[in-house]
């Protein structure tokens, strides 16, 4: 399995550079003066390179929300008990969560996945089944997950895209659920970014200062225990990473690598991204960044991959909340890009030489 994921990755191409050329022209030709959209106009020009369209189309939205447990949580580093990961999919699948609300005002269809959630669900109320395990293990014990595992979860992401995709699919994005998940993200994040503990675990859920202090120890531990190799990302996946952080990670190379953009959430959103950069650096091409969380490891994410956030909103929910806005101003730039007159359309003089 690990050789075919190899096989998907070297399928992954840039955005057409030639289309994104044509968008730019077109935006300087619009009636504005250039640049005057900002970022939005920069965003329709890496919309139109992905989907290679001088006009790229958003209709069809998905935001895909996967979850899992982790065996760290018997250590007290969240403020909430493991069994709100599956009511929370319970949530999510009668429409009641932050994400279904926000999804709902874009028009996004919301996928529920379980990729290791410790509950065993049932038809008709249940979330796609991707599950790899009833949560990982503990990693202050002993690692997260088997190589195995790491690189199935990956691929679950992959061929979930593949599923949605056939159902039409012109921008997705990235959300999680899991008690627990900030502690393997920081862990991930420490690891591939080189950055001490401290500096890139927060609080979660809300955790306390005492708590805060446990979490961070507790991180520390388990990468003394395990030793992630930080040139092997399956094996930091492995040792100190979640099922749905690698799903995540999936999504995004499958996303590439059938030419969708993609709009990260936050944290747990980011380690996914870091476990997919690592792996495929030329996703990095197909990211859009919703905006920067509260959790202070995000940061460090964002800036090692050299991506700005798109918003700054104090949020950290996850889910696909903050996705669910980003996709709102991607569809917003490629409105501009396709629908403004330019000002031979408009008969309105242009900018004087």
């Amino acid at each position: 399995m690990e050789k075919r994921l190899k096989e998907i990755i070297a399928e992954i191409t840039l955005p057409d550079r030639k289309v994104q050329e044509q968008a730019s022209r077109r935006q300087d030709e619009l009636t504005k003066p250039r640049g005057s959209l900002g970022v939005l106009e920069s965003l329709s020009i890496q919309i139109a390179g992905i989907q290679g369209r001088a006009c790229p189309r958003i209709k069809d939205k998905v935001i895909f929300t996967l979850a899992g447990d982790h065996g760290i949580t018997a250590e007290g580093v969240s403020a909430y008990p493991a069994e709100v990961t599956p009511q929370m999919v319970f949530n999510f699948l009668g429409g009641g969560a932050g994400i279904n609300v926000l999804a709902r005002q874009i028009g996004a269809r919301v996928v529920v996945a379980d990729l290791g959630v410790n509950f065993d669900f049932t038809p008709p109320q249940a979330p796609v089944d991707l599950k790899i395990a009833k949560g990982t293990k503990n990693m202050l014990m002993e690692p997260a997950m088997t190589r195995e595992e790491a690189v199935r979860s990956v691929m679950a992401g992959i061929d979930l895209v593949n599923r949605e995709a056939s159902q039409g699919l012109d921008i997705m994005g990235t959300g999680d659920m899991g008690i627990g998940n900030t502690t393997p993200s920081s862990a991930i994040t420490a690891v591939l970014t080189a950055s001490p503990v401290v500096e890139v675990t927060g609080r979660g859920a809300g955790l306390d200062y005492k708590g805060l202090a446990s979490k961070a120890a507790a991180i520390e531990m388990a990468l003394a225990v395990n030793q992630p190799e930080p040139s092997d990302t399956l094996d930091v996946l492995a040792k100190v990473g979640g099922f749905e952080i690698g799903g995540i990670a999936g999504l995004i190379i499958g996303g590439a690598r059938r030419k969708v953009p993609v709009v990260i959430d936050g944290f747990i959103s980011g380690a996914g991204a870091l476990i997919a950069h690592a792996l495929a650096p030329q996703v990095k091409d197909y990211l859009i960044a919703a905006h920067q969380s509260v959790e202070i490891g995000h940061q460090r994410i964002l800036k090692h991959l050299g991506l700005r956030p798109l918003l700054n909103l104090d949020m950290r929910l996850g889910e696909g909340t903050g996705a669910a806005l980003g996709i709102f101003l991607a569809q917003c730039a490629v409105a501009a890009l396709n629908e403004m007159a330019t000002f031979a359309e408009a008969g309105v003089s242009g900018q004087e030489e």
